[in-house]
């Protein structure tokens, strides 16, 4: 149980793991990171990057590394959602949206969110064509070193045993 997220870790590195779904992690798990947690939205985003068939280990890595930056980007995220909360065009659609059952559990009326949201979003496309070149040209090199690691070899191994183990239960 504890070395779970340590075998995720290893494994994104110890397979062949391709260099698009890591940039698709990295940018997925950099929108999550961004929106405030404990609220719908944020359920929603997570439930997003465990679904899709990207690399979750950096998707992981990326909302933990993003979740404690963007915390000092709460001002910028404020204005942003505070323009968007308060732009006259958008009354009637904010009022219809409010008005639904399971709006106020998506704590988009926080300008917080809001802001943190639409940027995360916006963000998601340019970090994947940033990351995705980097991706390419260094995971295949990290991937051969670190398949060569003892305890690589061992929390791979601790899964297939894992598996194994429960199959014959």
């Amino acid at each position: 149980m504890l070395l779970k997220p340590l075998r995720m870790a290893a494994q994104a590195f110890a397979l062949k793991m391709s260099p698009r779904r890591m940039a698709a992690g990295l940018a997925l798990g950099t929108a999550v990171g961004m929106v405030p947690k404990g609220n719908l939205t944020s359920v929603v985003l997570m439930t997003l990057l465990c679904a899709l068939r990207i690399n979750l280990a950096a998707g992981l890595f990326a909302v933990f590394v993003v979740s404690i930056i963007a915390s000092f980007a709460d001002p910028l995220f404020h204005e942003i959602g505070h323009a968007l909360l308060t732009a006259e065009s958008f009354q009637e659609t904010w009022t219809w949206f409010f008005n639904r059952p399971l709006a106020a559990w998506t704590d988009l009326n926080n300008t917080v969110v809001m802001g943190s949201l639409i940027v995360g979003l916006a963000s998601i496309y340019p970090v994947y064509r940033g990351c995705r070149p980097i991706c390419e040209r260094y995971v295949p090199v990290i991937s051969e070193k670190v398949r060569k690691w003892k305890i690589v070899m061992w929390l791979a191994g601790a899964s297939v045993t894992d598996r194994m183990s429960a199959a014959s239960e």
